[in-house]
């Protein structure tokens, strides 16, 4: 089932549509869930409702999946750039893009200040980090990173698919340093072989790119704070949701129910 709720964007003092998936068994049970917090929430569920007309499939999978939580989808602004300043936490030039000024700091306290408390305090939820965790592709990607590192102290599992984290390499590696993580936090990092304009059908080359090695290097810096990663190179993957879709059982499973 999925509620969808305005919510106030108090950085901006717009409101922005929260995409909730409920469990099934959530009517039927006084349990209490898991809570995972996805950017560009808008993208997740329905066809219908996606930017490009293709979702991630997320609440079939979540209806068919073994374990029981819930997904709070946080939609982004559709004007302009917008989407980039809210989902970066630096300012850096991004190409034919432009520049992109950097709200990724306030829209992170936006969630674990306003968002979550309202989550925590509404829906039967596990407040705690160890039952909290947060994903994102492309800027959502580069933001579930962040806040692995910077909110470390409430998310300790992040999914960050085809992270924009390539134009801004040198602040996300300064980021990770100047945070002590937490060693039970697990970080799932992939890229795809065709995305960025680029192909690739040897499989040896697979690592071969800036962004496979850019993800190595994060992996390299969160592995040195005995953080949990898993890469995963997507053989002819593109920068698209129908690509990210194919994604979820492998980072879900790894997140939440591998040893």
């Amino acid at each position: 089932m999925i509620e969808k709720r305005d919510f106030l964007y108090s950085p901006k003092g717009e409101n922005r549509t929260l995409h909730i998936y409920l469990p099934r068994s959530y009517d039927t049970s006084e349990q209490r869930y898991p809570v995972m917090y996805f950017f560009d929430g808008h993208n997740l569920y329905h066809d219908q409702d996606a930017t490009y007309g293709k979702s991630w499939g997320l609440e079939a999978f979540l209806d068919r999946w073994s374990k029981d939580m819930i997904v709070v989808g946080l939609e982004c602004s559709h004007r302009g750039n917008d989407r980039l300043d809210e989902y970066s936490p630096y300012t850096f030039p991004m190409g034919h893009w432009g520049m992109v000024h950097g709200m990724g700091n306030e829209t992170m306290d936006w969630i674990v200040s306003q968002v979550k408390p309202m989550i925590d305090r509404e829906y039967r939820t596990y407040p705690f980090r160890e039952a909290t965790g947060i994903a994102g592709s492309s800027m959502g990607g580069l933001m579930s990173l962040y806040a692995a590192a910077a909110y470390n102290r409430f998310f300790s599992k992040a999914a960050c698919l085809s992270s924009a984290i390539t134009p801004c390499f040198a602040q996300v590696a300064r980021e990770i340093l100047a945070h002590r993580l937490n060693a039970d936090t697990r970080v799932y990092l992939s890229w795809g072989t065709e995305e960025a304009g680029g192909t690739n059908d040897d499989p040896q080359r697979d690592y071969d790119s800036h962004t496979a090695r850019c993800n190595l290097a994060i992996e390299a810096l969160l592995r040195q704070q005995n953080v949990s990663t898993r890469l995963y190179c997507q053989r002819f993957g593109q920068h698209c949701e129908a690509d990210w879709e194919k994604q979820v059982p492998v980072f879900m499973n790894y997140l939440w129910l591998e040893g």
